[in-house]
């Protein structure tokens, strides 16, 4: 599961800087960035990864981070991300936009494309980054 679990930094990272570049904002542009299902070795490997294309998060947080205390519970890398992510999103980050809390919001869902057939061929597993922006309206 880590290895799996690392594929989704890069492809993280990748939208990211892509996502700053097309929009030409940078992450103090938003009250928080959030990522679904990075936890905490994931998201170490993020900044990483960012820090070398001269971006740093200081208003990041994780779903899995968010749900999960590390010295708690014994959640390893984080939780379930697409139980992490709809979780947080819903019942948590929409109210705090929907009320003007959250100003601007940016959602990064990630996930591997599996296949059992690649998997049984020993091909990589490719990790893809869904993001998305939310803004208040002042409605």
């Amino acid at each position: 599961i880590y290895g799996v679990l690392l594929t989704f930094s890069p492809a993280a990272a990748d939208t990211i800087v892509a996502f700053f570049s097309d929009t030409d904002t940078v992450a103090s542009d938003y009250d928080l960035i959030v990522t679904g299902d990075l936890g905490f070795i994931g998201s170490e490997l993020l900044f990483k990864l960012l820090k070398e294309q001269g971006i740093e998060l200081p208003n990041h947080n994780d779903c899995g981070m968010m749900i999960y205390s590390r010295n708690v519970q014994d959640t390893h890398a984080g939780g379930s991300g697409c139980g992490c992510s709809a979780t947080v999103m819903a019942s948590y980050l929409l109210p705090k936009v929907a009320s003007g809390e959250i100003k601007r919001l940016i959602f990064l869902g990630t996930g591997a494309m599996m296949s059992p057939d690649s998997i049984k061929q020993g091909s990589a597993i490719p990790a893809v980054a869904h993001l998305v922006r939310f803004e208040h309206s002042g409605e």
